[in-house]
Protein backbone atom coordinates (compact mmCIF):
# COMPACT_ATOMS: atom_id res chain seq x y z
CA UNK A 1 0.00 0.00 0.00
CA UNK A 2 1.47 3.35 -0.73
CA UNK A 3 1.65 5.75 2.35
CA UNK A 4 1.23 8.65 -0.72
CA UNK A 5 -2.14 8.44 -3.34
CA UNK A 6 -1.72 11.03 -5.82
CA UNK A 7 -5.52 11.55 -7.83
CA UNK A 8 -4.83 14.22 -10.68
CA UNK A 9 -8.31 15.86 -11.68
CA UNK A 10 -7.88 18.01 -14.62
CA UNK A 11 -5.23 20.92 -13.55
CA UNK A 12 -5.15 20.02 -9.93
CA UNK A 13 -2.66 17.21 -8.13
CA UNK A 14 -4.39 15.92 -5.11
CA UNK A 15 -2.00 14.58 -2.44
CA UNK A 16 -3.20 11.92 0.32
CA UNK A 17 -1.47 10.89 3.10
CA UNK A 18 -1.85 7.34 3.31
CA UNK A 19 -1.54 5.74 6.61
CA UNK A 20 -4.43 6.19 8.70
CA UNK A 21 -4.19 3.42 10.40
CA UNK A 22 -1.39 5.71 12.25
CA UNK A 23 -3.25 8.52 11.75
CA UNK A 24 -1.25 9.52 8.62
CA UNK A 25 2.20 9.71 10.98
CA UNK A 26 5.46 10.39 8.66
CA UNK A 27 7.64 7.15 8.53
CA UNK A 28 11.09 7.95 6.30
CA UNK A 29 9.20 6.03 3.38
CA UNK A 30 6.41 8.79 3.61
CA UNK A 31 8.35 11.26 3.70
CA UNK A 32 10.73 10.50 1.03
CA UNK A 33 7.37 9.36 -1.62
CA UNK A 34 6.26 13.34 -0.89
CA UNK A 35 8.99 14.46 -1.50
CA UNK A 36 9.61 12.78 -5.07
CA UNK A 37 5.64 13.23 -6.10
CA UNK A 38 6.31 17.32 -5.21
CA UNK A 39 9.52 16.96 -7.23
CA UNK A 40 7.20 15.22 -10.18
CA UNK A 41 4.13 17.96 -9.84
CA UNK A 42 7.23 20.59 -10.65
CA UNK A 43 7.98 18.89 -13.88
CA UNK A 44 4.43 18.09 -14.84
CA UNK A 45 3.14 21.67 -16.63
CA UNK A 46 -0.70 20.40 -16.53
CA UNK A 47 -0.65 20.77 -12.61
CA UNK A 48 -1.55 24.01 -11.72
CA UNK A 49 -2.59 23.22 -8.12
CA UNK A 50 -1.24 20.95 -5.70
CA UNK A 51 -3.72 20.06 -2.43
CA UNK A 52 -2.33 18.03 0.57
CA UNK A 53 -4.61 15.96 2.56
CA UNK A 54 -4.95 12.99 4.80
CA UNK A 55 -6.79 9.46 4.30
CA UNK A 56 -9.28 8.78 6.86
CA UNK A 57 -9.99 10.94 10.37
CA UNK A 58 -6.60 12.39 10.44
CA UNK A 59 -4.55 14.54 8.24
CA UNK A 60 -0.96 14.26 9.89
CA UNK A 61 -0.07 13.44 13.44
CA UNK A 62 3.64 14.23 12.69
CA UNK A 63 5.92 11.48 13.22
CA UNK A 64 5.67 8.32 13.78
CA UNK A 65 7.61 8.03 17.21
CA UNK A 66 7.50 3.76 16.72
CA UNK A 67 10.28 4.45 13.72
CA UNK A 68 12.18 6.78 15.97
CA UNK A 69 11.93 4.60 18.91
CA UNK A 70 12.94 0.83 17.11
CA UNK A 71 16.75 0.27 17.36
CA UNK A 72 16.96 -1.08 13.91
CA UNK A 73 15.04 1.48 11.96
CA UNK A 74 15.21 4.54 13.68
CA UNK A 75 17.16 6.95 10.83
CA UNK A 76 18.25 9.59 14.31
CA UNK A 77 16.75 12.93 14.58
CA UNK A 78 19.59 14.51 12.17
CA UNK A 79 18.57 12.31 9.47
CA UNK A 80 14.92 12.85 9.60
CA UNK A 81 15.05 16.43 9.94
CA UNK A 82 17.57 17.09 7.12
CA UNK A 83 16.44 14.65 4.66
CA UNK A 84 12.70 14.06 5.97
CA UNK A 85 10.90 17.52 6.93
CA UNK A 86 13.43 20.33 6.10
CA UNK A 87 12.99 19.18 2.61
CA UNK A 88 9.58 19.10 2.08
CA UNK A 89 8.75 22.76 3.20
CA UNK A 90 11.27 24.07 1.29
CA UNK A 91 10.08 22.46 -1.99
CA UNK A 92 6.50 23.92 -0.63
CA UNK A 93 7.37 27.06 -0.12
CA UNK A 94 9.87 27.31 -3.38
CA UNK A 95 7.84 25.22 -5.65
CA UNK A 96 6.35 28.18 -8.35
CA UNK A 97 2.33 26.14 -8.02
CA UNK A 98 -0.02 26.89 -5.34
CA UNK A 99 0.13 24.47 -2.97
CA UNK A 100 -3.51 24.36 -0.55
CA UNK A 101 -3.41 22.56 3.00
CA UNK A 102 -6.94 20.52 3.16
CA UNK A 103 -6.78 19.90 7.29
CA UNK A 104 -9.49 16.91 7.48
CA UNK A 105 -8.42 15.87 10.83
CA UNK A 106 -6.04 16.27 13.77
CA UNK A 107 -2.89 17.93 12.24
CA UNK A 108 -0.27 17.16 15.04
CA UNK A 109 3.21 18.06 15.48
CA UNK A 110 5.41 18.09 12.04
CA UNK A 111 2.00 17.95 10.22
CA UNK A 112 0.90 20.92 11.84
CA UNK A 113 3.73 22.70 10.80
CA UNK A 114 3.79 20.82 7.43
CA UNK A 115 0.30 22.28 6.62
CA UNK A 116 1.36 26.22 8.20
CA UNK A 117 3.90 26.36 5.44
CA UNK A 118 1.32 25.84 2.89
CA UNK A 119 0.47 28.90 0.00
CA UNK A 120 -3.68 28.45 1.62
CA UNK A 121 -4.26 26.38 4.84
CA UNK A 122 -8.39 25.53 5.19
CA UNK A 123 -9.77 22.87 7.59
CA UNK A 124 -12.69 20.57 8.34
CA UNK A 125 -14.56 21.57 11.16
CA UNK A 126 -13.20 18.77 12.77
CA UNK A 127 -10.16 19.56 12.17
CA UNK A 128 -7.72 20.21 15.33
CA UNK A 129 -3.97 21.55 15.24
CA UNK A 130 -1.36 20.63 17.96
CA UNK A 131 2.16 21.56 18.85
CA UNK A 132 2.85 18.20 20.52
CA UNK A 133 6.51 18.65 20.74
CA UNK A 134 6.82 19.53 23.93
CA UNK A 135 4.45 17.13 25.83
CA UNK A 136 7.73 14.49 24.81
CA UNK A 137 10.26 17.31 25.42
CA UNK A 138 11.20 18.22 22.22
CA UNK A 139 10.40 21.73 20.22
CA UNK A 140 8.68 22.33 17.26
CA UNK A 141 10.15 21.77 14.34
CA UNK A 142 9.13 21.77 10.10
CA UNK A 143 9.44 25.27 10.39
CA UNK A 144 7.19 26.01 13.09
CA UNK A 145 9.13 28.03 15.14
CA UNK A 146 8.98 30.31 11.45
CA UNK A 147 5.72 30.36 10.50
CA UNK A 148 3.60 30.37 13.45
CA UNK A 149 4.61 33.44 15.03
CA UNK A 150 4.44 34.76 11.76
CA UNK A 151 0.65 33.49 11.66
CA UNK A 152 -0.71 34.19 15.34
CA UNK A 153 1.79 36.02 16.75
CA UNK A 154 4.86 35.72 18.80
CA UNK A 155 2.75 35.77 21.86
CA UNK A 156 0.30 32.71 21.27
CA UNK A 157 2.60 31.37 19.28
CA UNK A 158 5.48 30.74 22.16
CA UNK A 159 1.98 29.68 24.48
CA UNK A 160 1.17 27.05 21.44
CA UNK A 161 4.33 25.33 21.36
CA UNK A 162 5.58 25.68 25.18
CA UNK A 163 1.96 24.39 26.79
CA UNK A 164 1.34 21.91 23.33
CA UNK A 165 -2.66 23.11 23.77
CA UNK A 166 -5.21 21.85 20.95
CA UNK A 167 -6.75 24.27 18.61
CA UNK A 168 -9.78 23.42 16.92
CA UNK A 169 -11.56 24.97 13.51
CA UNK A 170 -12.76 27.65 15.04
CA UNK A 171 -9.62 28.93 16.93
CA UNK A 172 -7.23 28.61 14.39
CA UNK A 173 -9.22 30.51 11.91
CA UNK A 174 -9.89 33.18 14.97
CA UNK A 175 -6.08 33.48 15.35
CA UNK A 176 -5.05 33.30 11.72
CA UNK A 177 -3.61 30.09 12.01
CA UNK A 178 -5.77 29.13 9.07
CA UNK A 179 -8.31 30.99 5.67
CA UNK A 180 -10.95 29.34 6.53
CA UNK A 181 -12.70 26.09 7.71
CA UNK A 182 -16.03 24.56 6.21
CA UNK A 183 -18.34 21.73 7.54
CA UNK A 184 -17.65 18.38 7.71
CA UNK A 185 -20.57 17.62 5.37
CA UNK A 186 -19.05 20.04 2.55
CA UNK A 187 -15.49 19.74 3.38
CA UNK A 188 -14.59 17.56 -0.22
CA UNK A 189 -17.08 19.55 -2.54
CA UNK A 190 -15.44 23.16 -1.07
CA UNK A 191 -11.81 21.89 -1.13
CA UNK A 192 -12.49 20.74 -4.96
CA UNK A 193 -14.40 23.86 -5.46
CA UNK A 194 -11.20 25.76 -4.49
CA UNK A 195 -8.87 23.83 -6.08
CA UNK A 196 -9.83 23.76 -9.49
CA UNK A 197 -10.41 28.05 -8.98
CA UNK A 198 -6.87 27.95 -7.76
CA UNK A 199 -5.67 26.17 -10.78
CA UNK A 200 -7.54 28.67 -13.57
CA UNK A 201 -6.13 31.54 -11.80
CA UNK A 202 -2.83 33.08 -13.69
CA UNK A 203 0.06 30.48 -12.65
CA UNK A 204 2.76 32.60 -13.13
CA UNK A 205 1.67 36.02 -11.15
CA UNK A 206 1.14 33.59 -8.38
CA UNK A 207 4.27 32.06 -8.15
CA UNK A 208 5.27 35.59 -8.35
CA UNK A 209 3.15 36.67 -5.11
CA UNK A 210 4.50 33.29 -3.33
CA UNK A 211 8.24 34.63 -3.97
CA UNK A 212 7.68 38.02 -3.04
CA UNK A 213 5.84 36.92 0.15
CA UNK A 214 8.98 34.33 1.14
CA UNK A 215 11.36 37.31 0.77
CA UNK A 216 8.74 39.71 2.76
CA UNK A 217 10.13 37.83 5.89
CA UNK A 218 13.48 38.95 5.87
CA UNK A 219 13.26 42.01 3.44
CA UNK A 220 13.66 45.74 4.28
CA UNK A 221 10.57 48.23 2.88
CA UNK A 222 13.10 49.34 0.47
CA UNK A 223 14.27 45.96 -0.90
CA UNK A 224 10.72 44.57 -0.77
CA UNK A 225 9.48 47.66 -3.08
CA UNK A 226 12.18 47.24 -5.57
CA UNK A 227 11.22 43.44 -5.75
CA UNK A 228 7.73 44.04 -6.13
CA UNK A 229 9.29 46.46 -9.39
CA UNK A 230 10.71 43.47 -10.73
CA UNK A 231 8.30 41.08 -10.21
CA UNK A 232 5.64 43.46 -11.42
CA UNK A 233 7.50 43.96 -14.62
CA UNK A 234 7.95 40.22 -15.36
CA UNK A 235 4.34 39.41 -14.40
CA UNK A 236 3.36 42.02 -17.18
CA UNK A 237 5.27 39.86 -19.69
CA UNK A 238 3.03 36.90 -19.06
CA UNK A 239 0.34 35.61 -21.41
CA UNK A 240 -1.71 35.66 -18.81
CA UNK A 241 -1.44 39.71 -18.15
CA UNK A 242 -2.50 40.12 -21.53
CA UNK A 243 -5.98 37.38 -21.19
CA UNK A 244 -6.49 39.74 -18.11
CA UNK A 245 -6.71 42.74 -19.53
CA UNK A 246 -8.50 41.92 -22.75
CA UNK A 247 -10.74 40.13 -20.21
CA UNK A 248 -11.63 43.48 -18.23
CA UNK A 249 -11.76 45.32 -21.41
CA UNK A 250 -14.28 43.10 -23.29
CA UNK A 251 -16.30 42.62 -20.08
CA UNK A 252 -15.93 39.03 -19.85
CA UNK A 253 -14.55 36.06 -17.50
CA UNK A 254 -10.51 35.45 -18.56
CA UNK A 255 -9.07 32.07 -19.72
CA UNK A 256 -6.26 32.17 -18.09
CA UNK A 257 -3.41 29.26 -19.19
CA UNK A 258 -0.63 29.81 -16.42
CA UNK A 259 1.70 30.85 -19.49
Amino acid sequence: MSSIIKKQVEKVTYLYFNRPEKYNSFNREMALSLQQHLDDCIRDDSTRAIVLMGKGKAFCAGQDLQEVTDPDKNPGFKKILEEHYNPIVTRIRNIEIPVIAAVNGVAAGAGANLALCCDIVVACEKASFIQAFSKIGLIPDSGGTYFLPRLVGFQRASALAMLGDKIDAFEAERMGMVYTYYSSETFENEIDKLAHRVANMPTKALAFIKKALNKSMENSVEQQLALESEYQIASAQTEDYKEGVNAFIEKRQPKFEGK
